[in-house]
């Protein structure tokens, strides 16, 4: 697809992210336009439209996609078009799953798809499962075990290790085709998913057993069943991607679900009426999948098929770069917090307050980047907004004991130390205390010299015979003031360490 772009302004569109790649995914079930921005490590969803068209809602009775089915999902495709066309999107990527591959008419829908000038490219499950498998890959580097994509006309599994992805397969069991499977029982029907999975030929026996220890759960209905996990269990964090259970919570999340109703699941907030009514058959296929691949842990990914084809495109010094520091990196950046200068603060609270047992580098420069970006909000929005970013914003590459180390650092540089009971549900006291220390280094670097570059090059913060020193050049004296003093005591009193200041001539700051 190829449109060119008509003008360069956009009156500020997307607040100041710039629309950088356009994914339509048309899958059996719904029908999707994602516009991206921002790194695409990380990216940022900038559009997110989709239209519930269920193009492969009568495959296994007629084998044909249904004509008004089809008719929907063009409706929504010409507007998708359209769009893409006033906003002068040019790299746009449009792939077609289960149903359009699978029924017989599916070529005549790709013929009426160039018409409208888009270009798709009809994939086979195996590309399917692999993609998908590449967007967990991104999203957890460090991913082994087997990845589950749940789609309206199919299920893909594939192995996944060491960055890299094997034994790709595709099942015909779509939440579309589930029903076909119920029998007078959810054991019945169990059994009969069971056997399909062992049909279809997908040996596990090959695979050691250590290996199938995560089951990363991609797809709609599948993000569905987390957000009633959360919901059951009453976790503070918002965000299903990344949540993380034991498979014999799973296995009893399932049995709930698998004898719950499609109508009672309706009336819960954030699961929509089309995923009730598939939530009830999901449940037991994953009670079959949990017999089957008997996985230790079961990890939810919001990252699939379309955070694949980003992954895939981007060169390998991008593929190996943190995720979770490039996306709060363009988050922060925007928000008047810039990588340099988070990069400088880190720097100097380094010897002070570094990671230590709870923590990473990476996780206190990433909390370094958004609470500098907090200090841009108004001070009475400030804090809660804040603690909301760390907690509840789609970051990648980081857990729940993570995101409360995030939030306490934020609240510690605004000297808020009083942490809400949230946090404490995430992380132990030990690993938010470490947070809070990085938060206090924090305040005293930015309040010292108000963030100026100079102020950075005339002083130096560490530990010195067992006291907090803060070595500052004989010039810069004065820069030393109350609020400094203030900050020093709070610091020094959370370290248990005395503390000095040490004024020394100009070009001994770093003791040379």
């Amino acid at each position: 697809m190829s449109y060119r772009r008509k003008r360069d302004d956009r009156d500020g569109a997307f607040a100041g992210s710039t629309p950088e790649r356009a994914i339509i995914d048309i899958g059996s079930n719904t029908v999707r336009l994602v516009v991206y921005g921002g790194s695409m490590r990380a990216p940022m969803v900038l559009l997110n439209e989709k239209v519930t068209a269920k193009l492969g809602r009568e495959i296994a009775a007629t084998g044909r996609l249904a004509d008004e089915a089809v008719a929907l999902a063009l409706r929504g495709l010409r507007r998708f078009a359209l769009l893409l066309a006033d906003l002068g999107i040019t790299d746009v990527e449009t792939v077609a799953t289960a149903a359009v591959r699978d029924a017989a008419n599916g070529p005549e829908f790709v013929e009426e798809l160039r018409a409208i000038g888009l270009s798709p490219r009809v994939i086979t499950g195996e590309e399917e499962a692999l993609l998908s498998a590449h967007g967990v890959i991104g999203a957890f580097p460090d991913a082994r075990g087997i990845v589950a994509d749940l789609g309206g006309g199919s299920l893909e599994l594939v192995r996944v290790a060491d960055g890299g992805a094997s034994g790709a397969t595709t099942l015909p069991l779509g939440t579309l085709r589930l029903p076909d499977y119920r029998g007078r029982s959810r054991g019945e029907m169990r059994k009969s998913l069971d056997k399909a999975i062992r049909k279809a030929g997908w040996d596990l026996a090959a695979t050691p057993a250590e290996d199938n220890g995560t089951l990363y759960l991609v797809g709609g209905t599948w993000r569905a069943m987390a957000v009633f996990a959360m919901e059951l269990r009453g976790h503070p964090l918002s965000d299903p991607h990344g949540l993380e259970i034991d498979a014999a919570s799973a296995a009893e999340i399932a049995a709930t679900l698998a004898g719950s109703e499609s109508e009672a699941l309706k009336g819960r907030e954030r699961i929509s009426a089309m995923r009730a009514e598939k939530l009830p058959d999901a449940a037991v296929l994953l009670s079959a999948l949990l017999v089957r691949l008997n996985p230790r842990r079961i990890v939810f990914s919001s990252w699939g098929l379309r955070e694949g084809l980003l992954y895939d495109r981007l060169p390998d010094h991008s593929r190996g770069a943190d995720p979770l520091l490039a996306g709060v990196a363009v988050f922060a950046s925007q928000r008047g917090a810039p990588v340099t200068l988070a990069t400088r603060m880190a720097a100097w609270t380094l010897d002070a307050a570094p990671a230590r047992t709870h923590g990473s580098e990476r996780l206190r420069l990433a909390a370094t980047m958004l609470a500098l970006a907090a200090m841009q909000i108004e001070p009475n929005l400030r804090l809660p907004q804040a603690v909301d970013w760390a907690l509840h914003k789609r970051w990648i590459a980081v857990d729940g004991k993570g995101r409360a180390m995030l939030a306490a650092a934020i609240a510690a540089n605004g000297n808020q130390l009083d942490l809400p009971d949230r946090l404490r549900a995430l992380a132990c006291d030990e690993a938010l205390e470490e947070a809070v220390r990085w938060g206090l280094a924090l305040r005293l670097a930015r309040r010292l010299g108000a963030s100026s570059r100079r102020s950075f090059e005339v002083s130096r913060l560490g530990i010195e015979d067992g006291a907090l020193v803060l070595r500052l050049a004989a010039s810069h004296e004065a820069l030393f003031g109350i609020p400094t003093e203030k900050d020093m005591k709070l610091l020094a009193g959370r370290l248990g360490l005395d503390w000095r200041v040490a004024i020394v001539p100009d070009g001994e700051v770093r003791g040379d």
